[in-house]
């Protein structure tokens, strides 16, 4: 059965997210939280054949098109399949192989349809996972001092907090924050097209 979801915009962003990503991706396995249909994780895997791109999401539908992806892209040799993950079930339930060779995390397009406590979970839970030097990657919309960076962000945000009041834009300088209380430093921000940013956050060694 083809359970593939399809999300408009992984199309759009997939190439710009790619050029960041082609940045700071070596050898190993990458997280990606909240993989949503499963587009970004299979367009990564076939991107980058020297990793192994490790789904993961709470949605059972979700997983069930990331599943469909992984055939449809004739991947079932190289990807593995998406596991459930919530966020906020501290610790993580990961194998311990996967534990042991995860070099980054990465998530797209989450924190804004997620609540607060989420974003903090997330942080939380990245900070326990990762070692000294490995990545965090997040893409977005996002607030630049409590200011929207575009008209467009501005409605987008109010039709977020109208389907669920504690979704919304978030401010960079807050979810920079809780990632410097769970022990990584921000290394980059790059602006990305339609009024997005990548973040690149790395792990402090202690």
């Amino acid at each position: 059965m083809d359970n593939r979801l399809f999300f408009s915009a992984t199309q759009r962003n997939r190439d710009c997210i790619a050029a960041v990503l082609s940045r700071i991706i070596k050898k190993g396995v990458v997280l990606e939280i909240g993989s949503g249909s499963g587009e970004h994780g299979v367009f990564f895997q076939k991107r980058f054949p020297e990793i192994i791109w490790q789904t993961s999401d709470p949605d059972l539908l979700h997983r069930k098109s990331i599943n469909s992806w992984i055939r449809h892209e004739e991947l079932n040799k190289k990807m593995p399949k998406p596991f459930e993950l919530d966020v906020e079930n501290i610790p993580w339930k990961l194998s311990w192989k996967l534990s042991q060779s995860v070099q980054g995390i990465v998530s797209i397009n989450m924190i804004h349809v997620a609540t607060w406590t989420c974003t903090k979970a997330l942080f939380k839970g990245a900070g326990k996972l990762l070692k000294g030097g490995q990545f965090f990657f997040l893409y977005g919309p996002f607030k630049i001092g409590n200011k929207h960076t575009s008209q467009s962000n501005y409605f987008f945000d109010n039709s977020l907090k109208m389907q669920n009041n504690l979704w919304g834009i978030r401010n960079i300088e807050e979810v920079t924050e809780e990632a410097k209380k769970n022990g990584f430093f921000q290394e980059d921000i790059i602006s990305m097209p339609a009024n997005n940013f990548s973040i690149i956050y790395r792990k402090v060694y202690f």
